[in-house]
């Protein structure tokens, strides 16, 4: 379904529609135990027997990013992962889950959702990590018991901020939490100014300290571990938001989109170009950890969009869930 932006506060209606309400596939299932043998991550996704050439449609996309070391982009849809590499699109043969609060890191991925129909974790999944892709997934806690939409985790230092929405074995309803250990451990924090609808969060990728936070009033940044948030943006609803070494890349919506990128010592701030984007929005953005001037953007009408050239020009590569 395609999604149109009327006016600021369509942005709540979007994310409700994209926010996947799938239905239960398993009923207290124990988490994925595969026996096989798996390729190594760093082998190309084109010699790898858990992807195939994939053709279809996109749809419901919960997250995008390069997930390990093989230079490839991840994108997180409602039925699987669908996988950009060296310009020819691969979906997974196995493991096709609707992956919600997806994060690319350095060593594969974070993710929470709910299993596909042909995976034995439960359902909802909690929180899950891989280090080869999505071929094995290690469920690290929660597991039965939530699924997390609003969950930011940094790309090298794996430290992970949620928002809980409701009531768990560990957590409080509607509280914000920090783990920097991989989800062994969770310490509640204030997330003092986020009195908003909270859509997505980022995390930096070292600096733990740094995390910033997409509402409906705009965009937040907490330079104390999610204790406390500033509004940093102006006049305009909060879309999306990534963090790179040194800046901060947030999306908006102010009557068009916008996309602008915010240095971290000074908070400078620059509007990037974007490519004509009628009644939509940027939903997801990453940057290639290795070429600074390629970046990607997801949009709320199912588009997708490369850049070479760090924002320039934009190359359209998926138009309305379609490949073109």
């Amino acid at each position: 379904m395609k999604k149109i932006l009327i006016a600021l506060g369509a942005f709540a209606m979007i994310t409700a529609l994209t926010a996947c309400n799938q239905e239960d596939t398993g009923e207290g299932q124990s988490s994925n135990e595969q026996t096989k043998e798996i390729e190594n991550s760093s082998t190309s996704i084109a010699s790898n027997n858990f992807y195939e050439a994939f053709d279809g449609d996109i749809d419901h996309i919960h997250g995008m990013g390069y997930a390990g070391s093989q230079g490839a982009v991840y994108f997180a849809a409602h039925d699987g992962l669908k996988i950009l590499d060296n310009g020819n699109w691969y979906k997974t043969k196995e493991e096709n889950n609707d992956y919600m609060g997806f994060n690319a890191t350095e060593n594969g991925f974070y993710s929470s959702g709910h299993p596909g129909s042909d995976s034995t974790l439960p359902n909802p999944i909690g929180i899950i990590q891989t280090t080869n892709g999505g071929q094995t997934l290690e469920s690290l806690t929660l597991e039965g018991e939530s699924d997390f939409h609003a969950m930011g985790v940094g790309f090298k230092n794996e430290t992970i901020v949620l928002l809980n929405g409701q009531k768990n074995s560990l957590m409080e309803e509607n509280s914000f939490y920090l783990s920097e250990d991989k989800a062994k451990t969770w310490k509640k924090v204030s997330a003092k100014g986020l009195e908003d609808q909270i859509l997505s969060i980022a995390v930096h990728p070292t600096n733990a300290n740094l995390v910033a936070a997409v509402g409906m009033q705009g965009v937040y940044l907490s330079e104390d571990k999610a204790e406390s948030f500033t509004l940093i943006s102006e006049g305009l609803q909060g879309t999306s938001v990534y963090f790179t070494e040194d800046a901060l890349f947030y999306g908006g919506y102010n009557g068009s989109a916008v996309l602008v990128k915010r240095t971290l010592q000074g908070g400078t701030e620059e509007d990037l170009p974007l490519p004509e984007l009628k009644e939509d929005a940027i939903m997801n953005i990453a940057q290639n950890p290795q070429k600074e001037s390629e970046i990607f953007i997801v949009t709320f009408n199912g588009n997708i969009y490369q850049s070479t050239d760090g924002s320039n020009k934009w190359n359209l590569l998926v138009e309305d869930g379609k490949i073109q």
